[in-house]
């Protein structure tokens, strides 16, 4: 064997030493849909954590029933931990059991941790069914902070992302949204104690064909929440129904709608190098609470047409400024 050979299969093997792979079915995962496999994986990030290299946690094509699962880092030796998912991560179909348990899927004090590929399946078919049937007793979702969502293709058919009370620092980048209703903040204000938004990038995203593009939506009922500190930046709408929507009387099926004016306070948004092609003649609207009037909203380099003619601008209870382009016309 020539030394070159020699030198590139040690390279090879040199590479390989340098990253522990850790297989979930090893540690005893059943790819059928139906086994729970969260102990699997709890047992192959315990694994990965105890090693002082470079981890690879993979998880097979399949389906794989995760009852739940806390992945927590504080103890991980492992300083750079990669979960590679060629499969699909099913929550259980009774959706009470992750209700009961807080969480499905949760990880905490977690450093140089890296998640690829996949789907996470949360079979929320029967819950959002007793969400809009106003059942008051359906499970809330967790509130999270320091998430970061990139390179990602998302048509739901729903909300691609959408964005709950008690969320803050979240960061979404380079996303592919539709078909579905766009990426919204809210609904926000439906109880009286609420916990607020804050501190939210969305950027270099591109909407196709969905309701709604860049969207903040609160119901019409006393709250003490708050959506502050927002960056919307350099997005393409592509024949988007409502590329830019702030609904503070939020009211799906305009059905037992309550109208008492949104305490949701929004405040500090801006709206940056937005540009593209609306399917609506109104491709900016800021319906803002009466009682608690939108306030720093800033539009800047906006650019959007409609069947390649002007679009217009509804400003409500909002104030604001605009520089840069101003297609459609300030309304602030």
């Amino acid at each position: 064997m020539s030394p070159l050979a020699i030198f590139f299969l040690f390279l090879i093997n040199s590479s390989l030493a340098s990253n522990t792979n850790y297989n979930v079915q090893n540690y005893g995962a059943k790819s059928d849909g139906e086994t729970d496999s969260s102990e699997a994986f709890l047992s192959a990030w315990s694994a990965a954590c105890a090693s002082t290299r470079s981890s690879t946690i993979y998880v097979p094509r399949g389906n794989y029933l995760i009852r739940n699962a806390y992945f927590n880092g504080k103890t991980c030796q492992s300083k750079a931990i990669t979960i590679r998912i060629d499969g699909t991560l099913l929550a259980p179909s009774d959706y009470n059991v992750i209700g009961n348990d807080e969480n499905w899927i949760k990880f905490e004090k977690v450093n140089g941790i890296s998640i690829y590929g996949g789907t996470f399946d949360g079979q929320g078919a029967a819950l959002w069914a007793c969400k809009k049937s106003n059942n008051k007793k359906c499970p809330d979702g967790t509130t999270s902070s320091g998430v970061s969502i990139v390179n990602s293709q998302i048509g739901t058919g729903d909300d691609c992302v959408s964005i709950g009370p008690g969320t803050s620092n979240l960061w979404i980048e380079g996303i592919a949204c539709g078909p579905g209703h766009g990426i919204s903040i809210g609904s926000l204000g439906w109880k009286e104690q609420e916990l607020g938004v804050q501190n939210v990038t969305i950027k270099t995203v591109t909407f196709s064909g969905t309701t709604n593009g860049v969207r903040v939506k609160t119901w019409a009922r006393p709250s003490n929440g708050f959506v502050r500190n927002v960056l919307f930046q350099h997005i393409v709408m592509v024949n988007v129904k409502n590329p830019i929507i702030i609904d503070q009387n939020y009211c799906p099926n305009h059905e037992s709608c309550p109208h008492k004016g949104s305490g949701v306070k929004i405040s500090d948004v801006t709206y940056q190098d937005i540009h593209g092609t609306s399917a609506t003649k109104v491709a900016v609207k800021l319906n803002c609470s009466k009682s608690n009037p939108c306030s720093g909203i800033t539009l800047e380099d906006v650019n959007l047409s409609y069947n390649d003619h002007p679009t217009k601008a509804s400003c409500v209870n909002v104030s604001g400024r605009v520089s840069g382009l101003e297609k459609p016309a300030n309304c602030l």
